[in-house]
């Protein structure tokens, strides 16, 4: 008997080669949605499941891969090594999967595909709506989704390669990830008209920093809006955050609502100031200067369309950068 004779009557060397033929890919997501929640509570949350079905399902998952997966600590767990690799080999497969329905080109000359867009919430930029026209007007069959998420979630989602661009904050470098400004938004102090400063005329600074006050989440040292948290730190604000979303309609909402002083995009507010819902609040000159951003994965294999896409885009992009150094 040969020795490949031997490997294959081998029962270990069996059971990873029917592996494919007997894992159940439902369980895969499922524990790459807990890898990526470290939560079963957030994981069940997100799937719209229990979280016994959760448990179940990793479970089921270590008794298939004959690993263990997790390691709990009381009520946390960490991922175990083959953990970390099996959430590893999960996202590289289900950013493959997420895009297979785009993958197939038309032999024909006209470019067929589809082209995936996560997008914060309210991005008001002519440029980008002139360019969305343009390039439907170019390539009518490239057929073009749009989901909302937070910047965090763009971020993450584009390093798992599950989109084709993104359009978010990034205050930092990402690995693997490319930006390219597509706008600036300038952030400024605003209070509801149930607060007591609304209306005040003149207000100095000072007037601000015993305040309660409302905040993104992602205002936070390290955040994406961290320069919000850092001109507070050096004003000496000593107010507390009494109210916090990743949502900017729910930010507003809250800072209408009263619950305190809160900074927002100022583009975004022109109708509510005009409407008497908001009062802009010292400093005149506003806080801070926040950059959107075009990104994508540098490593992500692209179809036609979304290479297209992504080309056109940065072309427009840095046409229009030219032209205001210009």
């Amino acid at each position: 008997m040969g020795d490949l004779d031997q490997l294959h009557d081998n029962p270990k060397w069996q059971g990873r080669r029917f592996l494919n033929d007997r894992l159940d890919w439902n369980l895969l997501r499922t524990y790459l949605v807990i890898g990526e929640e470290k939560s079963i509570s957030r994981a069940a949350a997100r799937l719209f499941i229990t979280q016994s079905a959760v448990s179940q399902s990793l479970k089921r998952l270590e008794e298939q891969l004959e690993c263990t997966l997790i390691l709990r600590r009381g009520p946390r767990f960490d991922l175990s090594p083959a953990g970390e690799e099996v959430l590893r080999i999960a996202e590289e497969i289900y950013g493959n999967v997420s895009r297979l329905a785009a993958t197939v080109n038309n032999p024909e000359d006209d470019i067929v595909g589809k082209v995936r867009i996560l997008s914060i919430s309210l991005v008001q930029s002519p440029l980008y709506d002139e360019f969305l026209a343009q390039f439907h007007q170019d390539h009518p069959r490239v057929e073009v989704e749009v989901e909302v998420m937070r910047s965090s979630d763009i971020q993450s989602s584009l390093s798992q390669k599950t989109a084709t661009v993104g359009l978010g904050l990034c205050r930092f470098p990402q690995p693997k990830l490319e930006r390219q400004r597509l706008l600036r938004q300038r952030y400024a102090f605003f209070c509801g008209k149930r607060h007591r400063l609304f209306g005040q005329r003149g207000l100095p600074m000072e007037a601000l920093l015993g305040e309660n006050f409302v905040s993104f989440t992602s205002d936070q040292i390290g955040g994406n809006l961290s320069p919000l948290t850092v001109f507070r730190d050096q004003q000496g604000f000593t107010g507390k955050i009494v109210a916090s979303s990743a949502s900017f309609d729910e930010i507003r909402r809250l800072i209408i609502a009263g619950y305190g002083i809160g900074c927002l995009p100022e583009h975004l507010v022109d109708i509510d100031l005009h409407n008497g819902l908001i009062w802009r609040l010292p400093p005149a000159e506003g806080v801070a200067d926040v950059d959107v951003f075009l990104l994508w994965n540098r490593e992500q294999r692209m179809n036609r369309a979304e290479t297209v896409f992504l080309q056109a885009f940065q072309r427009v992009l840095a046409d229009a950068e030219n032209s205001l150094e210009g």
